[in-house]
């Protein structure tokens, strides 16, 4: 079983992904999802910056600034601090989305990203 931690507002609660239902596969699905930003209809998608394998390295869409891998398979700082998990969910969820992502898609995200 992997453990992940739900985020509920800035706190988060370790939780067991199949005890809970998180889904790797639902979180590979969202990953690669796109999704239209309504002011400029920009189509969005985690992997735009990520790339599809987040155990490659991507590339910010806006600034071209490199991100790091984010599977912890290959980046092993990945993944490790609650805040920054927080910070970055809320903060990608919104450009990439319009909106926060909800408990169950950051679950089903972080089953994918630790799966890899």
């Amino acid at each position: 079983m992997i453990k992940l931690p739900l985020m509920i507002g800035i706190f988060l609660l370790p939780l067991v992904a199949q005890a809970d239902g998180f889904s790797a596969a639902a979180g590979e699905e969202f990953w690669n999802r796109t999704f239209v930003d309504t002011g400029s209809g920009q189509e969005r998608r985690c992997a735009s910056c990520h790339t599809s394998d987040p155990r490659q390295g991507g590339k910010h869409a806006k600034t071209g600034k490199p991100i790091a891998p984010m599977a912890p398979s290959v980046n092993p700082e990945r993944l490790t601090d609650n805040r920054k998990i927080a910070k970055w969910f809320k903060r990608n969820c919104k450009w990439t989305l319009g909106r926060e992502c909800t408990p169950r898609e950051q679950g089903d995200l972080l089953a994918f990203l630790r799966s890899r």
